[in-house]
């Protein structure tokens, strides 16, 4: 489901009561050990709720292997609390068009915090997420 369907729901009503914040998310997509920026890589960043998949951002890094600044929300910092601050779990695909070598990776995002996700893609080759 995308977000504009999403956001016509009552479910959506709940998430954005528990996810009033917003953080923030970079992606970074290299080869070579860092030395290669990997441009037109299909980024879907998602999250289940209510056992829906429901996508936030659909889009390709740049030139330069970034999608800068993808907007989403998080619980508000509890700044005051010791406690392990509350967390959203999003999902991030990343791929070529033929999908054969499709990445899974998850980020936990904060109310204003900026959270940079790292991908290393050889194409073919093993992965860390």
């Amino acid at each position: 489901m995308n977000l504009n369907e999403f956001m016509k729901t009552k479910s959506y009503e709940d998430f954005i009561k528990d996810n009033p914040g917003k953080g923030n998310l970079k992606i970074r997509a290299y080869a070579a050990s860092e030395a290669l920026p990997v441009s037109d890589l299909n980024i879907v960043v998602s999250s289940i709720i209510n056992n829906q998949k429901v996508i936030f951002f659909e889009g390709k890094t740049d030139t330069s292997g970034m999608v800068n600044t993808i907007s989403l929300p998080a619980p508000k910092l509890n700044l005051n609390n010791l406690d392990v601050p509350i967390t959203t779990k999003y999902e991030i695909d990343a791929f070529f068009e033929n999908k054969l070598d499709k990445r899974i990776y998850y980020v936990n995002m904060y109310d204003g915090i900026c959270v940079v996700q790292n991908i290393n893609y050889t194409p073919g080759g093993d992965y860390v997420s």
